[in-house]
């Protein structure tokens, strides 16, 4: 199999290269608006125009502002994506459903098979512990740009699928002066040091709680699922009928094929 890293000279796009070498997985070319002429083990370019048409699949760690541009690459040559970055707007995720229409697409907010199975974990706790006050809490360095973590939001979506409509989130409490409401999910963000990720959910009940964390202690375990998760896309691409696409939102190696009952599926899938 051949990858192409978008972001491919950040952290997170410096340890994909580094997984793919110990999967046997073959990097065709990195494509990064900064780079400068600088040595690499595989070809880079700064633009996703640039890339070549016989990858694979499209591994994302760049910006959402960089979206438009991968998605025309994408399928311009029909290649499957796997999009790693958060932040995306509501505008941002519209686009890449439409393109899920035409190619295979997976994004989650977190690769991190623990993560996804602490998403898991959340829907249960909120499918089961009825009356329980709901907080999220999400750890990350100093220079994680966006907040809330794009993973407190896959959380929090866990719970409000099981809990309903009614549930509101809050970011943050600065200035409130009224009591916490009923269906309140509080959301918070702390940035500092060099924290890789921590995620925690708390549902606090009548004499007892409940607390559900993550601690990422690597950033190579997200590379890791990544690796993981582009041979499920790209295996996905069937030979013909070209409307039969898999996709998959929100959800670790977990691709929605047509007839899927999921309630967020695009028409058709």
């Amino acid at each position: 199999m051949k990858i192409i890293i978008g972001g491919a000279l950040g952290r997170m796009g410096r340890e994909l290269a580094l997984a793919a070498a110990d999967a046997g997985v073959e990097v065709a070319c990195g494509v990064d608006v900064a780079y400068a002429g600088q040595a690499a083990a595989f070809p880079i370019v700064t633009g996703y125009e640039r890339i070549p048409e016989d990858a694979d699949v499209l591994i994302d760690f760049s910006r959402p502002d960089a979206l438009p541009e991968l998605l025309h690459a994408a399928l311009t040559r029909r290649m499957p994506v796997v999009l790693c970055a958060t932040g995306y707007t509501d505008v941002e995720l519209s686009s890449i459903r439409e393109a899920a229409q035409t190619l295979p697409v997976l994004r989650s907010a977190n690769m991190s098979l623990g993560v996804n199975v602490l998403s898991e974990l959340v829907s249960m706790a909120a499918r089961t512990l009825e009356g329980f006050d709901v907080e999220i809490v999400e750890k990350h360095h100093r220079m994680k740009a966006d907040s809330p973590s794009g993973t407190a939001l896959m959380l929090y979506e866990s719970v409000q699928k099981e809990k309903g409509p009614e549930t509101n989130p809050v970011y943050g409490r600065y200035g409130r002066t009224q009591k916490r409401a009923a269906g309140e999910v509080g959301i918070h963000a702390v940035r500092g040091g060099t924290v890789t990720g921590e995620h925690e959910v708390g549902f606090y009940g009548n004499g007892e709680q409940l607390i559900l964390t993550h601690r990422a202690e690597s950033r190579a375990l997200f590379a890791q699922g990544r690796c993981k998760a582009a041979p499920t896309c790209w295996a996905s691409l069937p030979d013909s009928t070209p409307c039969k696409m898999w996709y998959a939102i929100c959800s670790f190696d977990r691709l929605i094929r047509p007839g899927s009952s999921r309630r967020d599926a695009p028409a058709g899938c």
